[in-house]
């Protein structure tokens, strides 16, 4: 339950008129959660029944999320979709509010209040016939889809996956599945390379001098690395830009990030843009600039749900003081 779903006095809020609420008080309507897969303490995997997306979505897309009806919007990039089952998935990691709240809220057999999509500019797979696609932290769950596209396209696959400890790996098999070649990094060197994704790409670029791409998703200074890795061997890279994002539509214009010196909207130009082009710096800087703001929602929610979770007359009490 949220921290919204009871008043500071303890007594529940009453439901919204044609709303359908749970026994919590809780909004039911919406799309159906199948199934949460948790993968570490901040990061957690949502799989949710939504046929007419699943059916539409291709990889390198994204969706914008609504966990309840009073969060904010949050741009997901898809980690997989099953066409014949109806379903979407989204591997989320708990780090502000938002996404706490739903990592609190979002249970299998509930409900995602609201699922826009799918956004965004499908990745192109064709062409390559080598490939090399390289997630790292949570961008190895959106790397997945574009691995599968473009083994389902003729490509020979190199996967190259990076994670700070083994403690942290997930979806090993399904990689393993759709790669001929499968790399997994971690900075401890606790399971596979001890080292960065770079490592991975360098050592599968002297394997092989006929790689046709590179592909990266992970945080901005992870893609930056595997772009200069592959600058000196004029392979060509292709990253998925994260950058703050509202609407989604092009209309707000705050996802707005410099490609070869233009100014593009990852929404709609996007998200996938050319690597060896991306102002890495600009990107950077424009992800750092509401960090306050977020830091103090958070910590607003956090004592809300502190001070929540004691008895009702302890919280008049407290109060009061």
């Amino acid at each position: 339950m949220s921290c919204r779903d009871k008043k500071i006095d303890g007594e529940s809020e009453k439901p919204r008129h044609n709303r359908q609420t749970n026994h919590d008080g809780i909004v039911a309507s919406g799309f159906s959660i199948l199934a949460r897969t948790d993968f570490s303490e901040n990061t957690f995997l949502l799989e949710i029944l939504h046929p007419a997306m699943a059916k539409a979505a291709h990889p390198g897309q994204f969706v914008i999320v609504i966990s309840n009806d009073h969060s904010e919007r949050i741009p997901l990039t898809i980690a997989d979709f099953d066409r014949e089952k109806g379903s979407v998935t989204l591997v989320v990691q708990a780090v502000g509010k938002s996404t706490r709240e739903m990592q609190a809220q979002c249970q299998a057999g509930g409900k995602m209040f609201g699922m826009v999509g799918p956004m965004g500019i499908p990745s192109h797979v064709s062409g390559s016939q080598k490939v090399i696609c390289v997630g790292g932290g949570l961008g190895v769950a959106p790397i997945f889809p574009q691995a599968r596209a473009f083994k389902e396209a003729g490509a020979y696959v190199i996967g190259v996956v990076g994670f700070r400890s083994r403690d942290l790996i997930f979806w090993e098999d399904k990689f393993r599945s759709v790669c001929d070649e499968f790399v997994i990094c971690t900075d401890d060197g606790s399971a596979g390379l001890k080292g960065l994704v770079t490592q991975g790409i360098e050592n599968a670029i002297k394997a092989h001098d006929d790689i046709d791409e590179v592909v990266a998703i992970g945080p901005p200074i992870m893609m930056r690395a595997c772009a200069e890795t592959t600058r000196a061997h004029k392979i060509k890279t292709t990253v998925s830009l994260n950058p703050i994002m509202v609407d989604g539509t092009g209309m707000c214009g705050g996802c707005r990030v410099k490609v070869g010196g233009r100014i593009r909207f990852a929404c709609v130009d996007g998200p996938d843009f050319d690597g060896h082009e991306v102002d890495f710096d600009d990107l950077m800087m424009r992800l750092q600039r509401y960090k306050p703001q977020e830091q103090e929602a958070l910590e607003r929610w956090s004592e809300n749900c502190r001070r929540l979770a004691l008895e009702p007359d302890a919280v008049i009490e407290d109060e009061g003081s």
